[in-house]
């Protein structure tokens, strides 16, 4: 059973089968969002992917970043990713055209960020969730 299905613009539906989300900057301590900030816990929620998901690709939907201000500190200006930080497994219909669509299904780890902590539907999904190239990301596996 799926948490949620969504649309992409291509056409394709997709499955969202498994959702983790957790606070974007929760227990920073010290410092500021920067992008030096920034790279690492992208680099982070890459990598809790690939360990969550092993043998699936994984894709980063490019986050909107915040420029709240003009002050720069020792890192550089403040940079702010939204709030929520997601992994999410999605599943498909087989890629290939000659594929047993019975037996066969693709999926994609992706991992985006968003404004609140609310699971992506149809109607809510962010663009950039959307407009993923599934055909060229995803992967294809037997049941």
């Amino acid at each position: 059973m799926s948490l949620s299905r969504t649309v992409l613009s291509s056409g394709r539906s997709i499955d969202l089968s498994d959702l983790r989300m957790t606070s974007t900057y929760g227990g920073m301590l010290e410092g500021y969002p920067c992008k030096r900030v920034n790279d690492f816990k992208i680099g982070g929620r890459l990598r809790a992917a690939e360990r969550a998901f092993p043998g699936t690709p994984v894709h980063l939907v490019p986050p909107a970043l915040a420029y709240p201000d003009g002050t720069a500190g020792a890192f550089g200006p403040v940079e702010v990713l939204p709030s929520v930080a997601c992994v999410g497994l999605f599943h498909s219909g087989a890629i290939a055209p000659d594929a047993d669509q019975v037996l066969f299904r693709s999926a994609l780890a992706v991992v985006w960020f968003q404004a609140t902590p609310a699971v992506p539907t149809e109607d809510s999904a962010d663009a950039g969730l959307r407009d993923i190239p599934w055909e060229e990301l995803a992967q294809d596996y037997e049941l």
